[in-house]
């Protein structure tokens, strides 16, 4: 037996989870986290980087997460537990690799609820100018936490609530835009989204590439659907089935989105990249010159609630990933304590450090660009090792019987040769940040090696 499942076992009911999820239930958390309405913050981002082919970033960002997604569906199968990577890379490359997979994976896990607190305080403030944005941030990090604690099940069905009201607000615009596009035309060529606007010059595949490694943000959360694979009725199957679902859906609707934005965006990429200052609001400024500014408030607050339950999410992921680390010995055993099936102090240490990151954001002018710049480095950090688990467990380790050259290896390799190129391409500051994040995980390693020796002797 596990290390895992004996500590579990010995410890009692307290340490277990509650099932209650089903497939509906994995979909919403999902979405919730990765947003369906997410382009709208680095639509003029990537169509300035993209040269204006931004719909084609979001196809190439699609088949390059469709990897990772795969490789997820392959582990949870093998380990239908809380933790996701951590659980995997442990089964797959052994306890260290686990112990630095779950590492890398808190500081996206922890982050990216931050990022999406700030999103929401942004809009808040803006909305309401008297009340600062780091009051309406804090707001949002004690109000979703309050639901997480009462449970995956509640809070789940109140996102479910959420995820409809952004779903009705991305049709309208969809609706609208198309009914604009009928009746005055396109800004610019119909097929541009896919090929470029021309403005900077004829098409570049280094441009594209180099826009996925910022788009890429768009999807990351998915991946935490794994993290309830102990609260799943029915069996892991149905986790690997969301995972799926969500990243083919998510796309849908990225691509959808951008592709509608792009012919309706009256400035050039080439203006928009010699302009940086505009690239935040782009989407919304196409929004407000072409169809109204209702569309555009619409938006606004769409995205304001829509990011809080975003970090519902996503703090709900981050509270079973220090769960089952907790459980594993590899932190802090009281994080692995349970009420009524619900890991209350791993929430609320998760909240805490969240609440901390996204407040002190809120008080910078420049907090959104710190937080923004590391966010995707551990989390591909993680992905890399999850591959790499697929290969340990399956070659390797022949653990789950007959190999699948294609499923059990090319995938995983050409999966984690996508993520590598995408860290090389991320900023130095989010390369750095990486780095010392996975050196400090490097010398806890090493430290509780050498305090388990010692308890040997």
């Amino acid at each position: 037996m596990s290390e895992t499942g004996t500590a579990a076992q010995g410890a009692g009911e307290e340490h277990q989870l509650e099932r209650s999820l089903g497939f509906r239930d994995l979909v919403v958390y999902g979405l919730l986290f990765i947003a369906p309405m997410a382009p709208v913050g680095v639509f003029g981002t990537l169509d300035a980087k993209s040269h204006g082919a931004v719909v084609l970033v979001y196809v190439v960002a699609t088949i390059a997460m469709a990897f990772t997604a795969f490789s997820y569906a392959q582990m949870v199968r093998v380990v239908p537990q809380a933790g996701s990577v951590f659980a995997y890379a442990r089964v797959g490359l052994g306890n260290g690799a686990g112990f630095i997979a779950g590492w890398m994976a808190m500081l996206d896990y922890v982050l990216i609820p931050a990022v999406a607190y700030l999103f929401s305080g942004i809009a808040m403030e803006a909305l309401v100018p008297e009340v600062s944005r780091w009051v309406w941030t804090a707001l949002a990090v004690v109000v979703t936490t309050l639901l997480n604690l009462w449970g995956v099940r509640a809070a789940a069905r109140v996102g479910f609530l959420v995820l409809a009201m952004e779903i009705v607000v991305l049709l309208v615009f969809v609706v609208a835009a198309i009914v604009v596009l009928a009746r005055d035309g396109a800004e610019r060529g119909w097929l541009s989204p896919l090929s470029g606007d021309g403005t900077q010059g004829a098409f570049a595949l280094s441009a594209v590439v180099g826009a996925v490694s910022v788009a890429v943000l768009s999807y990351l959360g998915f991946d935490a659907i794994a993290t309830f694979a102990e609260e799943v009725t029915g069996g892991s199957a149905k986790v690997a089935r969301a995972l799926l679902f969500c990243l083919v859906l998510a796309g849908v609707l990225f691509v959808a989105q951008t592709y509608l934005a792009a012919l309706l965006e009256p400035v050039s990429s080439a203006q928009l990249a010699a302009e940086p200052e505009r690239q935040g609001s782009a989407f919304y400024d196409a929004v407000d010159a072409s169809v109204g500014t209702w569309l555009h408030d619409l938006v606004a607050v769409s995205k304001a609630i829509g990011a809080a339950f975003a970090a519902l999410a996503g703090q709900a992921a981050a509270g079973r990933l220090l769960f089952a680390m907790g459980r594993d010995r590899r932190l802090p055993g009281v994080l692995s304590r349970t009420y009524s099936g619900v890991p209350r102090v791993a929430l609320l240490v998760s909240a805490v450090i969240t609440m901390v990151a996204a407040v002190w954001a809120a008080r910078r002018d420049d907090g959104l660009d710190h937080l923004v710049s590391v966010v995707d480095v551990g989390a591909l950090t993680a992905f890399t090792l999850l591959h790499a688990s697929v290969v340990g467990w399956f070659v390797v380790r022949r653990g789950g019987g007959p190999v699948s050259w294609w499923r059990h290896a090319l995938v995983p390799v050409l999966g984690a040769a996508i993520t590598i190129a995408v860290i090389v391409e991320a900023s130095a500051t989010a390369q750095v940040v990486g780095a010392i994040w996975l050196a400090v995980g490097l010398v806890v390693l090493a430290a509780q090696a050498r305090g388990r020796r010692v308890e040997g002797v």
